[in-house]
Protein backbone atom coordinates (compact mmCIF):
# COMPACT_ATOMS: atom_id res chain seq x y z
CA UNK A 1 0.00 0.00 0.00
CA UNK A 2 1.05 3.52 -0.57
CA UNK A 3 2.28 5.59 2.44
CA UNK A 4 0.26 8.43 0.85
CA UNK A 5 -3.49 6.63 1.07
CA UNK A 6 -4.15 5.24 4.27
CA UNK A 7 -5.25 1.29 4.67
CA UNK A 8 -8.35 0.13 3.25
CA UNK A 9 -8.11 -3.84 3.04
CA UNK A 10 -11.02 -4.60 0.29
CA UNK A 11 -9.54 -2.48 -2.20
CA UNK A 12 -7.93 -5.13 -3.63
CA UNK A 13 -10.67 -8.03 -3.96
CA UNK A 14 -12.94 -4.76 -5.13
CA UNK A 15 -10.88 -4.70 -8.26
CA UNK A 16 -12.66 -7.88 -9.08
CA UNK A 17 -16.37 -6.48 -9.18
CA UNK A 18 -15.12 -3.52 -11.56
CA UNK A 19 -18.13 -3.40 -14.37
CA UNK A 20 -16.60 -2.81 -17.87
CA UNK A 21 -19.71 -2.88 -20.03
CA UNK A 22 -20.09 0.59 -21.10
CA UNK A 23 -19.10 2.14 -18.32
CA UNK A 24 -16.39 1.27 -16.17
CA UNK A 25 -17.17 1.29 -12.35
CA UNK A 26 -18.35 -0.42 -9.03
CA UNK A 27 -22.15 -0.87 -8.28
CA UNK A 28 -22.65 -0.25 -4.98
CA UNK A 29 -25.52 0.18 -2.23
CA UNK A 30 -24.95 3.06 0.55
CA UNK A 31 -25.93 1.29 3.90
CA UNK A 32 -26.78 4.25 5.42
CA UNK A 33 -29.41 5.25 3.41
CA UNK A 34 -30.57 2.27 1.11
CA UNK A 35 -29.41 4.43 -1.85
CA UNK A 36 -27.68 2.99 -5.36
CA UNK A 37 -24.71 4.15 -6.10
CA UNK A 38 -22.38 3.70 -9.28
CA UNK A 39 -18.44 5.17 -9.35
CA UNK A 40 -16.60 5.64 -12.39
CA UNK A 41 -13.12 3.97 -12.50
CA UNK A 42 -11.79 1.66 -10.49
CA UNK A 43 -10.24 3.11 -7.37
CA UNK A 44 -13.42 1.98 -5.50
CA UNK A 45 -13.22 5.79 -3.05
CA UNK A 46 -16.67 4.90 -1.70
CA UNK A 47 -14.41 1.78 0.55
CA UNK A 48 -13.02 5.30 2.50
CA UNK A 49 -13.88 4.06 5.92
CA UNK A 50 -10.35 4.40 8.26
CA UNK A 51 -9.41 0.98 9.53
CA UNK A 52 -6.99 0.45 12.80
CA UNK A 53 -4.21 -2.11 12.16
CA UNK A 54 -3.44 -4.56 14.55
CA UNK A 55 -0.93 -6.73 14.65
CA UNK A 56 -2.16 -10.74 15.37
CA UNK A 57 1.08 -12.37 15.95
CA UNK A 58 1.48 -14.29 18.79
CA UNK A 59 4.35 -12.20 19.39
CA UNK A 60 3.77 -8.58 17.78
CA UNK A 61 6.06 -6.32 16.68
CA UNK A 62 7.96 -3.83 19.26
CA UNK A 63 6.91 -1.55 16.65
CA UNK A 64 3.83 -1.10 15.79
CA UNK A 65 2.51 -0.66 12.31
CA UNK A 66 -0.14 1.11 10.46
CA UNK A 67 -0.77 -1.21 7.97
CA UNK A 68 0.20 -5.05 6.93
CA UNK A 69 2.99 -5.66 5.17
CA UNK A 70 1.65 -6.88 1.44
CA UNK A 71 3.48 -8.48 -1.49
CA UNK A 72 0.88 -6.51 -3.91
CA UNK A 73 1.63 -7.93 -7.40
CA UNK A 74 1.43 -11.28 -6.21
CA UNK A 75 -1.66 -10.90 -4.43
CA UNK A 76 -3.28 -9.00 -7.67
CA UNK A 77 -2.23 -12.07 -9.57
CA UNK A 78 -4.14 -14.39 -7.44
CA UNK A 79 -7.11 -12.61 -6.88
CA UNK A 80 -7.01 -12.34 -11.07
CA UNK A 81 -6.44 -16.02 -11.58
CA UNK A 82 -9.48 -16.88 -9.12
CA UNK A 83 -12.13 -14.49 -11.03
CA UNK A 84 -10.84 -16.08 -14.26
CA UNK A 85 -10.71 -19.63 -13.23
CA UNK A 86 -7.30 -19.93 -14.66
CA UNK A 87 -5.03 -20.99 -11.91
CA UNK A 88 -1.57 -21.51 -13.74
CA UNK A 89 -2.13 -17.30 -13.27
CA UNK A 90 -1.69 -17.26 -9.98
CA UNK A 91 1.99 -17.60 -9.59
CA UNK A 92 4.97 -19.76 -7.76
CA UNK A 93 4.04 -21.98 -5.71
CA UNK A 94 5.79 -20.09 -2.82
CA UNK A 95 3.97 -16.61 -4.57
CA UNK A 96 0.37 -18.16 -4.33
CA UNK A 97 1.24 -19.30 -0.57
CA UNK A 98 2.25 -15.76 0.70
CA UNK A 99 -0.76 -14.38 -1.71
CA UNK A 100 -3.23 -17.01 0.21
CA UNK A 101 -1.51 -15.80 3.69
CA UNK A 102 -1.82 -11.67 2.48
CA UNK A 103 -6.02 -12.85 2.19
CA UNK A 104 -6.53 -13.92 5.16
CA UNK A 105 -4.67 -11.06 6.04
CA UNK A 106 -6.68 -8.90 4.72
CA UNK A 107 -9.85 -10.60 5.78
CA UNK A 108 -9.31 -10.09 9.51
CA UNK A 109 -8.48 -6.83 9.12
CA UNK A 110 -11.78 -6.01 7.88
CA UNK A 111 -13.25 -8.27 10.35
CA UNK A 112 -12.13 -6.88 13.75
CA UNK A 113 -13.29 -3.23 12.97
CA UNK A 114 -16.25 -3.46 14.69
CA UNK A 115 -15.09 -4.68 17.71
CA UNK A 116 -12.09 -2.31 17.59
CA UNK A 117 -14.60 0.50 16.89
CA UNK A 118 -16.51 -0.66 20.26
CA UNK A 119 -13.54 -0.89 21.94
CA UNK A 120 -12.70 2.89 21.47
CA UNK A 121 -16.33 3.38 21.67
CA UNK A 122 -16.31 2.22 25.18
CA UNK A 123 -12.48 3.67 26.57
CA UNK A 124 -13.53 7.02 25.14
CA UNK A 125 -16.19 7.61 27.91
CA UNK A 126 -13.29 6.88 30.44
CA UNK A 127 -11.07 9.30 31.65
CA UNK A 128 -7.86 8.39 29.45
CA UNK A 129 -5.24 9.71 27.23
CA UNK A 130 -5.42 9.18 23.23
CA UNK A 131 -2.13 6.59 23.50
CA UNK A 132 -4.05 4.97 26.24
CA UNK A 133 -7.21 4.38 24.47
CA UNK A 134 -5.29 3.18 21.37
CA UNK A 135 -3.54 0.70 23.75
CA UNK A 136 -6.95 -0.54 24.91
CA UNK A 137 -7.98 -1.23 21.79
CA UNK A 138 -5.26 -3.65 20.28
CA UNK A 139 -5.60 -5.53 23.97
CA UNK A 140 -9.17 -6.26 23.15
CA UNK A 141 -9.19 -6.83 19.92
CA UNK A 142 -5.88 -9.49 20.37
CA UNK A 143 -7.31 -11.04 23.30
CA UNK A 144 -10.21 -12.01 20.56
CA UNK A 145 -9.01 -12.24 17.36
CA UNK A 146 -5.11 -13.73 17.93
CA UNK A 147 -6.49 -17.17 18.36
CA UNK A 148 -8.72 -17.11 15.40
CA UNK A 149 -5.46 -15.86 12.89
CA UNK A 150 -3.69 -18.82 14.84
CA UNK A 151 -6.24 -21.55 13.91
CA UNK A 152 -6.10 -20.36 10.44
CA UNK A 153 -2.79 -20.88 9.83
CA UNK A 154 -3.14 -24.46 10.55
CA UNK A 155 -6.29 -24.35 7.47
CA UNK A 156 -5.88 -25.79 4.06
CA UNK A 157 -7.04 -23.63 1.65
CA UNK A 158 -9.08 -23.93 -1.93
CA UNK A 159 -10.65 -21.27 -4.20
CA UNK A 160 -13.66 -22.18 -5.54
CA UNK A 161 -14.39 -21.04 -9.01
CA UNK A 162 -16.88 -20.75 -11.91
CA UNK A 163 -19.96 -20.39 -9.35
CA UNK A 164 -22.91 -20.39 -11.25
CA UNK A 165 -24.31 -17.32 -8.96
CA UNK A 166 -22.40 -14.07 -8.76
CA UNK A 167 -21.18 -13.02 -4.93
CA UNK A 168 -21.85 -10.00 -3.25
CA UNK A 169 -18.93 -8.57 -0.83
CA UNK A 170 -19.79 -6.22 1.68
CA UNK A 171 -17.69 -3.98 4.22
CA UNK A 172 -17.11 -7.58 6.38
CA UNK A 173 -16.50 -10.00 3.51
CA UNK A 174 -14.70 -12.72 5.93
CA UNK A 175 -17.17 -15.17 6.69
CA UNK A 176 -16.64 -17.82 10.00
CA UNK A 177 -19.73 -20.21 8.94
CA UNK A 178 -18.47 -22.16 12.24
CA UNK A 179 -20.69 -19.86 13.63
CA UNK A 180 -22.58 -17.50 11.79
CA UNK A 181 -24.14 -20.74 10.05
CA UNK A 182 -27.06 -22.54 11.30
CA UNK A 183 -26.65 -25.81 11.63
CA UNK A 184 -22.65 -24.61 11.78
CA UNK A 185 -20.37 -25.94 8.91
CA UNK A 186 -16.80 -26.63 10.09
CA UNK A 187 -15.49 -23.65 7.61
CA UNK A 188 -14.33 -19.99 6.95
CA UNK A 189 -14.87 -18.15 3.39
CA UNK A 190 -13.92 -14.92 1.91
CA UNK A 191 -14.99 -13.87 -1.54
CA UNK A 192 -12.28 -13.27 -3.76
CA UNK A 193 -14.52 -12.15 -7.18
CA UNK A 194 -18.22 -12.27 -8.31
CA UNK A 195 -17.46 -15.90 -9.06
CA UNK A 196 -14.81 -17.26 -6.84
CA UNK A 197 -14.13 -18.06 -3.33
CA UNK A 198 -11.74 -18.87 -0.99
CA UNK A 199 -12.15 -21.67 1.96
CA UNK A 200 -10.53 -22.50 4.69
CA UNK A 201 -11.24 -26.22 6.10
CA UNK A 202 -9.32 -27.42 9.73
CA UNK A 203 -6.36 -29.82 8.71
CA UNK A 204 -5.04 -32.61 10.35
CA UNK A 205 -1.49 -32.03 8.92
CA UNK A 206 1.55 -31.15 10.88
CA UNK A 207 3.01 -28.95 7.99
CA UNK A 208 2.10 -25.31 7.54
CA UNK A 209 2.55 -25.39 3.90
CA UNK A 210 0.06 -27.35 2.28
CA UNK A 211 -0.41 -25.99 -1.13
CA UNK A 212 -4.02 -24.44 -2.39
CA UNK A 213 -6.35 -26.36 -4.50
CA UNK A 214 -8.32 -24.98 -6.56
CA UNK A 215 -11.81 -26.69 -7.76
CA UNK A 216 -14.22 -25.61 -10.27
CA UNK A 217 -17.65 -25.26 -8.52
CA UNK A 218 -21.06 -25.34 -10.88
CA UNK A 219 -23.36 -25.56 -7.53
CA UNK A 220 -23.11 -23.06 -4.79
CA UNK A 221 -23.93 -26.38 -2.42
CA UNK A 222 -22.97 -25.23 0.82
CA UNK A 223 -22.44 -21.59 -0.41
CA UNK A 224 -26.04 -20.67 -0.82
CA UNK A 225 -26.22 -18.90 1.99
CA UNK A 226 -23.19 -16.39 1.33
CA UNK A 227 -25.03 -13.59 -0.11
CA UNK A 228 -27.43 -13.56 2.96
CA UNK A 229 -24.62 -13.36 5.73
CA UNK A 230 -22.96 -10.78 3.54
CA UNK A 231 -25.92 -8.58 3.70
CA UNK A 232 -26.38 -9.42 7.60
CA UNK A 233 -22.73 -8.53 8.15
CA UNK A 234 -22.77 -5.10 6.16
CA UNK A 235 -22.96 -1.69 7.76
CA UNK A 236 -21.51 1.00 5.43
CA UNK A 237 -21.56 -1.04 1.61
CA UNK A 238 -22.53 -3.76 -0.35
CA UNK A 239 -21.12 -4.65 -3.97
CA UNK A 240 -22.75 -6.71 -6.67
CA UNK A 241 -22.43 -6.89 -10.35
CA UNK A 242 -25.99 -5.73 -10.75
CA UNK A 243 -28.33 -3.05 -9.79
CA UNK A 244 -30.77 -5.63 -9.85
CA UNK A 245 -28.95 -8.02 -7.07
CA UNK A 246 -28.78 -4.84 -5.10
CA UNK A 247 -32.14 -3.92 -5.30
CA UNK A 248 -33.89 -6.80 -4.32
CA UNK A 249 -32.20 -5.95 -1.06
CA UNK A 250 -32.23 -2.17 -0.92
CA UNK A 251 -35.41 -2.14 1.55
CA UNK A 252 -33.41 -3.95 4.26
CA UNK A 253 -31.45 -0.22 4.30
CA UNK A 254 -33.77 1.71 3.53
CA UNK A 255 -34.17 4.52 6.47
CA UNK A 256 -37.63 4.12 8.25
CA UNK A 257 -40.63 6.64 6.69
CA UNK A 258 -41.44 9.50 8.34
CA UNK A 259 -45.19 10.20 9.16
CA UNK A 260 -46.38 13.05 7.78
CA UNK A 261 -47.84 15.88 9.52
CA UNK A 262 -51.46 15.91 10.04
CA UNK A 263 -53.43 18.31 7.96
CA UNK A 264 -56.52 17.89 9.20
CA UNK A 265 -56.80 20.87 11.32
CA UNK A 266 -58.20 18.90 14.71
CA UNK A 267 -57.36 19.70 17.70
Amino acid sequence: MGETEALHALRPFLRNWVWEHGRVGTRYLDCSNGELRFEAGKKAHFASETHIYVSLLKEPEPAASAAPVLHEGGLARLLHAAQQGRPADAGSPAEVQRAVQDCIELALVSAYQRDAEQARARYALEPMFDDEIRAAVIDDVRRIWVGVREQLTRYDFTIFHGLPQPLVISDAPFIDWRVRAKPALPFVSLPLGPYSLLVGTPSARTSRSAPLLWKEAPVMGPFRDHNRLQVESARRWLVATSDEMLIAIQPRFAPPKVPAPDQSGGP
